[in-house]
């Protein structure tokens, strides 16, 4: 491995790839796994449906987006996600980085549009492994359960097509639109995070882990 790849595969203070739980959670999740692109897949399906979907686990403090405390939550929104399927595939020997993009969710709750005054995500995250000599993008957002509730596609991924949220919902309407998409990330760039995503939640908000506070 170049040190260029090298780079990807290293632990960070919230990408803890050397962490003995997400150790722990590789082995478990890839046994019987032979190649790489099996143990990415095995990864993804985890981190989609076992760590379920919840916006309002959105925090602006950066010990939050620890991959340990994520896997531990069992719940997390589209960036501390990335963050542990990140984690995750680094600590499967598989080069791994974050990716962002500005999004807008033409599918977005009434709800949830009322408590964040908008359906523009600015930093959407979502993942890239390396795989048979190219990176693939691989979005593990939306788990199955949520999609199913809502009647919205499921992202699938096989380890050699892009997987990213879907333009279409399963009508042909239009549900997830990429605005911006910004340069991959080696480590997660929680300032650059911070300065736009505070602006919309406040500078305060920490993940709501008691289901009274959300609102269904």
């Amino acid at each position: 491995m170049d040190s260029e790849m090298g780079h990807y595969l290293r632990a960070t203070s919230t990408i803890e790839a050397d962490h003995k739980k997400i150790i722990e959670t590789v082995k478990n999740v890839t046994r019987g796994c032979v190649s790489d692109e099996e143990k990415a897949i095995g990864l993804f399906y985890f981190v989609r449906d076992s760590i379920r979907y919840n916006i309002y686990m959105i925090s602006v403090f950066i010990e939050d987006f620890k991959a340990s405390r994520i896997l531990e939550w069992g719940k997390a929104y589209c960036v501390q996600k990335a963050v542990l399927l990140t984690a995750l595939g680094r600590a499967a020997g598989i080069p791994s980085r974050l990716v962002f993009a500005k999004i807008r969710n033409h599918k977005l709750p009434a709800h949830i549009l009322e408590m964040m005054g908008t359906n523009t995500f600015p930093r959407h995250g979502y993942n890239q492994f390396f795989l048979n000599g190219r990176w693939v993008s691989a979005a593990a957002t939306f788990d199955k359960v949520l999609c199913e509730k809502n009647g919205l596609p499921t992202v699938e991924f096989d380890g050699k097509r892009d997987a990213i949220l879907p333009e279409k919902d399963l009508k042909g309407a239009p549900y997830i639109e990429y605005i911006e998409k910004f340069s991959p990330k080696e480590d997660l760039p929680f300032d650059w995070i911070f300065q736009r995503v505070s602006k919309i939640v406040g500078p305060d908000k920490r993940p709501w882990l008691n289901k009274n506070q959300e609102k269904n």
